[in-house]
């Protein structure tokens, strides 16, 4: 690989063991996917937060980096943690994973990253423009960055967008180069989508027909996609095909399609299998929203819709801090909270121990939960609209 002079510097070891360490990573993971130089990137989001995720090897990693005076040389933020680092012992979550979650954060803090833990750091202010490059990690955020923001990055795994932020470089390829930006598979959708639960499940069919490829959709009959709409519709793909990057007609930034791209329809047929597949029981133990994490248009809906009928069992709405924060201000929030809601900060439900919280029946409305909850927190499922799942 061709190297500036400052990058030269980091690899050699003269701007400290911390820079090094990551720029021998980030050049071994340019020489394995062919990238002849860095890119400069903006801002980083970080995964392998969660304890639940990393565990002690992940825990022990971040200690090393951190002790060998790593500091980050971009704007990085985290993903979710496994709890809400504010209330953590009241939502029931165990003293020895809250130690060892309090212990990465730590880690990550004395690297200089912001202790944003979100999904959705585009709700936060966050928001690179078109054609920006940037070294994201989570699945979902990548989606979004990627198709709805049109701006540039691999689907990083956490040490390698940990390395980009420490170095405030990434291998130029993959999805950094346009020639790679281009749909093989032409979607036509032929079903009812009434809201983001909807464009999930189609997400998750989807997903799983793309092969690893990029998806093209021509049109949603009868429904004019917003961003949560497609931040649940990207979710669900990337978390049921790893698909990093999407197209809409006349909705998305980007349109490049293959000329021999393959074309498949999906039905209402398809859709309705599909829902009846995820729904293992007709009642569950707690109820989560926020996958990915709520926007404040959102919570206006569930507040809505609870302060028509309260909910009466345990209701997390999974959000980033500064969402919470902004809907307490603006009184969102505790009218939620008077209906038997949960404002559930830094984490989700995929993240967080559920298991043994007791838990083992989730509701769900998101696409990307579905898939995640049943093997990463022994879950069994009820999925559906947020109104077919809050009074179970």
């Amino acid at each position: 690989m061709e190297l500036t002079t400052n990058e030269q510097l980091m690899l050699n070891g003269e701007m400290g063991q911390g820079k090094q360490k990551a720029m021998e990573i980030l050049v071994a993971l340019g020489k394995i996917y062919g990238a002849n130089k860095m890119i400069p990137v903006t801002s980083a989001q970080i995964a392998g937060v969660s304890y639940k995720t990393i565990g002690d090897a992940g825990l022990g990693y971040l200690k090393h980096m951190a002790a060998l005076g790593a500091k980050v040389e971009i704007p990085s933020f985290l993903n979710p943690a496994g709890m809400d680092i504010e209330q953590w012992e009241a939502l029931g979550i165990p003293q020895d994973f809250a130690i060892k979650q309090m212990e990465i954060l730590d880690a990550y803090a004395t690297m200089g990253i912001k202790m944003s833990c979100t999904c959705t750091p585009y709700l936060i202010g966050i928001k690179p423009k078109v054609g920006e490059h940037i070294a994201w990690s989570e699945s979902s955020a990548i989606s979004f960055a990627n198709s709805v923001l049109g701006a540039k990055t691999n689907r990083e795994g956490g040490p390698s967008a940990l390395c980009a932020a420490i170095c405030g470089v990434t291998p130029y390829y993959g999805l950094h180069l346009d020639e790679n930006r281009v749909a093989n598979l032409i979607v036509k959708v032929d079903a009812k989508l009434t809201n983001r639960s909807d464009f999930g499940l189609l997400g998750l069919i989807v997903g799983k027909k793309s092969n690893g490829g990029i998806p093209a959709f021509k049109t949603f009959p009868g429904a004019r996609p917003n961003e949560n709409d497609l931040k649940y519709l990207g979710a669900a793909m990337a978390a049921s095909g790893s698909v990093p990057l999407y197209f809409v007609e006349k909705f998305t930034p980007e349109w490049r399609v293959s000329k021999d791209a393959e074309q498949i329809t999906i039905t209402q047929k398809e859709m309705d299998k599909a829902k009846k597949a995820l729904n293992e029981v007709d009642t569950a133990d707690i109820i989560t929203l926020g996958c990915p994490h709520a926007s404040i248009s959102e919570l206006v809906e569930i507040s809505q819709l609870l302060e028509k009928k309260p909910v009466k069992k345990t209701l997390w709405i999974c959000v980033a801090r500064e969402i919470k924060i902004k809907a307490q201000e603006m009184g969102l929030a505790q009218k939620i909270e008077k209906n038997g809601g949960k404002l559930v900060a830094d984490t989700c439900m995929v993240v967080a121990p559920l298991e043994r919280m007791g838990y083992k029946r989730t509701a769900v409305d998101s696409g990307k939960a579905a898939v995640y909850l049943p093997t990463m927190c022994q879950q069994k499922l009820l999925f559906g609209k947020i109104e077919e799942i809050l009074w179970k």
